[in-house]
């Protein structure tokens, strides 16, 4: 059985973080395993609460996983120091990681900051240069390029300055775009537009940490990038269009969990 490891931040609501991260994984057919970054106090309709785990004890978590049960592919949400990047750095290249999915979550859906300032220096200088694909949404690709995305040209610039930036491919996600629900893949030297229909559903809690987990899945399993992508986001279309709704805000949509989805 193939094996996914997901090192985010938990989500008391469990539609976002670890909790929707591990439905994914295990919808997926794949074995789920976990190393916690922060314990959150949050629902649909926003974050109260962050109690950030210590790096030395994020370490443990990981050296326990790698030494035991080594993953096929590792998706990573949130991180919020500078020293847990490090520590996770670390021991991604000590033990020689491959398929590392990095969805680079700097905020909230609610726009509550998850990421302190010298942490989204240390993931641009540290992390990113050993992924094998980023998966930022568009207010997240605007900060790490500096400039405003208001077109699909301007996605297209975007992914490609981040892929050259870090060697590794970048999937754009559209979804922040009114227009559509568009994603640009760009692996060098080639770019792809995965072409989506928007679904009218306002339970998108967790969409982001669905996507990347479902890429990391699907790469686990031996699908090239763009096949992972392809599949990840049928996937992701699928479980917006249940439309499970279980809060009084945005309820968690990843209740994918429900879906039952032929993956094979």
């Amino acid at each position: 059985m193939k094996t996914v490891l997901t090192i985010a931040g938990s989500d008391s609501s469990g539609g976002a973080g670890i909790q929707a991260d591990i439905k994914t994984i295990t919808v997926h057919g794949v074995y789920a395993m976990s190393a916690v970054t922060a314990l959150t106090a949050q629902n649909t309709t926003g974050v109260t609460g962050i109690l950030e785990v210590t790096p030395a004890f994020l370490g443990e978590q990981l050296e326990a996983v790698f030494s035991d049960i080594f993953p096929d592919a590792v998706k990573i949400g949130m991180v919020s120091s500078r020293e847990q990047i490090l520590k996770i750095v670390e021991k991604l290249k000590k033990y020689h990681t491959k398929n590392i999915v990095v969805d680079p979550v700097m905020s909230s859906t609610s726009g509550v900051h998850l990421m302190q300032n010298d942490a989204v220096r240390a993931m641009k200088e540290e992390l990113f240069p050993i992924a094998d694909i980023l998966t930022p949404n568009i207010p997240e690709a605007q900060v790490l390029t500096g400039r405003q995305i208001l077109s699909k040209e301007d996605m297209e610039d975007a992914a490609k300055e981040i892929s050259r930036s870090y060697h590794c491919a970048v999937l754009l996600k559209g979804g922040h775009r009114i227009i559509g629900a568009d994603d640009f893949l760009y692996e060098v030297p080639k770019g792809k537009w995965f072409y989506g229909r928007r679904i009218e559903n306002s339970n998108t809690h967790g969409t982001g940490c669905t996507l990347s987990s479902a890429i990391a899945s699907n790469l686990a399993k031996g699908y090239d990038m763009e096949w992972a992508v392809e599949r990840a986001k049928a996937y992701i279309s699928g479980a917006l269009e249940a439309m499970l709704d279980l809060g009084k805000g945005n309820g968690p949509m990843n209740h994918a969990f429900a879906i039952s989805s032929n993956l094979e």
